[in-house]
């Protein structure tokens, strides 16, 4: 059996979905089930079984004899969020507990880290592990997110295969349920569909004209590529950037919202809220020479042929999921 946890959200909807497609059925979904936004990610997904997130601790102790690997996809995402007891409770303990796990009944465990742990990107968005314990988030998700990864490499008992995902700026299909904290992408095309026009975040960094912040927007279809991947090699232990390798501007990402519409661009620009001012990234770009290094190959998508596909094949046909 295979777990999955953050079942019903986005990223690890989408990746039942790709186990589901290679034949992958005995699925053990965890997530805090019953949220009516995101139980229609699940509609077609083929699962054994269903866990209360509260109760999969219990669950592996009883069961960890018939598991065959664990993609731990789910945390407390919301980079607003300041309860750091919160934070670290569902986030950085959460995935503790599933880690001594993993180690006590030897089960491979892939789990999701951050982008958001790189910060400003002082120490640039290499996955050297080495200089991970330098990194200073902006806010305190990603500080979950790096107190893990940092304990983590810090442990002399690991699973015998493992691997931390920095996602960068993942969008797709099954991120409905998301509101505030869904991709560019989707509020770009939700914006645009109801007003013809898309107001981006004006530049306060003297260094980057207004819509010319440039992010890494990777596809989730090649998030969960990597991650069969991974399942299926089991070598090369570590922490992985998982972006698409390229840096695109706000400007690229809703020129192409706009095009896969079939709609005239219509773009203005408003401030960028002063309480995310002083913590906002503006340029992130995975290095993925690592995950390269070790046998993936596989081409991503770019933005253009992401954003075709999520627009023409999902979003404007809402009932649709991945």
């Amino acid at each position: 059996m295979i777990i999955v946890t953050g079942a019903a959200g986005f990223i690890g909807s989408c990746l039942i979905k790709r186990l589901n497609q290679d034949n992958f059925n005995a699925i053990i979904a965890v997530d805090k089930f019953g949220i009516a936004a995101k139980e229609k990610n699940l509609t077609e997904a083929k699962i054994k079984e269903r866990v209360d997130r509260d109760q999969f601790m219990r669950w592996l102790d009883e069961h960890n004899e018939t598991v065959e690997f664990i993609f731990h996809i789910g945390a407390k995402t919301d980079t607003a969020e300041f309860d750091t007891v919160l934070l670290n409770k569902m986030n950085t303990q959460y995935t503790k507990d599933i880690w001594l796990r993993c180690v006590q009944y030897q089960i491979p465990l892939v789990y999701a880290s951050s982008a958001a742990t790189y910060g400003l990107g002082e120490q640039g968005y290499n996955d050297e592990e080495p200089k991970i314990n330098l990194l200073k988030p902006l806010n305190p998700y990603g500080q979950s997110k790096q107190d893990f990864d940092v304990w983590a490499l810090a442990q002399n008992e690991k699973p015998f295969f493992w691997a931390g995902l920095k996602f960068f700026n993942v969008y797709g299909p099954n991120e409905y349920h998301k509101g505030r904290m869904a991709s560019v992408i989707w509020h770009a095309y939700n914006q645009i569909d109801k007003t013809g026009k898309m107001k981006l975040f004006r530049s306060h960094n003297p260094e980057f004209k207004d819509g010319e912040q440039m992010r890494d927007f990777v596809y989730v279809k090649d998030v969960v590529d990597v991650c069969l991947f991974l399942m299926h090699h089991r070598k090369n232990s570590g922490i992985y950037n998982l972006g698409s390798g390229k840096a695109r501007t706000f400007l690229d990402l809703t020129k192409s919202v706009f095009k896969a519409m079939g709609k005239k661009e219509d773009i203005s620009f408003i401030d960028t809220p002063a309480d995310i001012r002083d913590k906002y990234q503006y340029f992130t770009e995975a290095n993925m020479n690592k995950l390269k290094s070790i046998g993936y190959s596989k081409p991503f998508h770019s933005l253009e042929e992401g954003t075709q596909d999520y627009v023409k094949n999902y979003l404007m046909d809402s009932l649709k999921n991945y």
